[in-house]
C-alpha cells in the first residue's frame, strides 16, 4: 500500500507520516527532502520560495517513485505539499488503486483558536528555518486552497476543527488492519 499524505503547511503531514512509519514500519519519503536534495545539488535553478513551480517539477519524480513501489508490491509513505489536485488522473487508475490518500486541512476557526500552538509546534518533527511571517491569514488561505482544490478534484479532505491529538490518533488507527 502507498500512503500519500498532503495538505497545507503546518497541518501535521510530517507528524502523521512519522507516526505511521513508527506504527506500520513502512519506508517513508518526504517530498521536502527530495526538493532540498535537488535544490542543494544544483539539479535545478528553482529555490524553496518557488512554490508554484515546485509541484510540476517534483510531482513527475514522485509519481514515478510511487509507480515503481506499486509495481514491486512495496509499501511506502509519501508526504509533502507538492501533490497536484489531479494526482489520481495523472498517476493512472491501475496505480491510484494502490494509494490511500490523505489531505489534511485546518479550519479557519481552529487556526484562530490555536495559532500559538501552531507556531510552538512548527519544528517538532523537522527544523523550520524561517517562520516569522506565519500569519493567520496565510494559514487560512493556504488551507482553503488545498481543501477546495482537492474537493473539486473529488478527493476527501480531513478537516481538523476539534481536538487535534484525537484527530491524529484516529487517523493513525484508521490504517490498522481490520
Amino acid at each position: 500500500m502507498i500512503i500519500l499524505i498532503t495538505g497545507a503547511s503546518h497541518t501535521g503531514k510530517t507528524l502523521l507520516a512519522q507516526r505511521l512509519l513508527e506504527r506500520l514500519h513502512y519506508p517513508y519519503l518526504s517530498i521536502d527532502h527530495l526538493k532540498m536534495g535537488l535544490l542543494r545539488s544544483g539539479q535545478t535553478d528553482l529555490t524553496p520560495e518557488d512554490d508554484a513551480a515546485l509541484t510540476p517539477y517534483l510531482w513527475p519524480i514522485v509519481r514515478e517513485i510511487i509507480k515503481t513501489a506499486v509495481e514491486n508490491r512495496q509499501n511506502l509513505i509519501v508526504e509533502g505539499c507538492y501533490v497536484p489536485f489531479d494526482w489520481r488522473r495523472d498517476l493512472g487508475a491501475p496505480y491510484a488503486a494502490s494509494v490511500r490518500f490523505v489531505c489534511l486541512s485546518l479550519t479557519d476557526a481552529w487556526i484562530e483558536r490555536h495559532l500559538d500552538e501552531i507556531r510552538a509546534h512548527a519544528s517538532d518533527i523537522e527544523a523550520r528555518l524561517c517562520e516569522a511571517d506565519l500569519s493567520p491569514a496565510f494559514l487560512m488561505a493556504e488551507n482553503r486552497a488545498y481543501r477546495e482544490g482537492f474537493e473539486r478534484a473529488g478527493e476527501s479532505v480531513v478537516q481538523i476543527d476539534g481536538d487535534y491529538a484525537q484527530a491524529m490518533a484516529a487517523l493513525v488507527r484508521s490504517f490498522d488492519p481490520i
